[in-house]
């Protein structure tokens, strides 16, 4: 639909985050770009004393803009992962996430070197 030369997205249904998925990065960041031009259109109407059903699409546009970053940063993170899957350090961001403790504890191997030397 178009709204004062801008295209904006229908907000009243919300977006469903498995067809997010199947989308390439370019359509991602697309529909990111109109959702947030139709964001800055709800809080014009917003100040301008606007129709309440505008009011309360706020909310669903704000949602569907953290769905689409969020699937943003899972695709770049497992496309990352897929990179580093076979070398030897890992970034830190891409490591299991454990408590301090068990990171510092003594790996297999080093375990059964300590036995035979004892």
């Amino acid at each position: 639909m178009r709204n004062g030369g801008l295209l904006t997205v229908n907000a009243s249904a919300r977006i469903k985050v498995h067809e997010l998925r199947n989308k390439s990065k370019t359509d991602l960041l697309s529909q990111l770009k109109e959702l947030k031009s139709e964001l800055a259109l709800l809080r014009v109407a917003k100040v301008t004393g606007g129709a309440p059903n505008k009011l309360s699409k706020i909310k669903v546009v704000r949602l569907s803009i953290a769905q689409v970053l969020t699937v943003i940063s899972q695709k770049q993170k497992a496309a990352l992962r897929d990179v580093y899957k076979n070398k030897k350090l890992l970034p830190l961001d891409l490591r299991p996430k454990k408590t301090r403790a068990i990171r510092r504890r003594l790996t297999k191997h080093q375990v059964c070197i300590l036995l035979l030397f004892v």
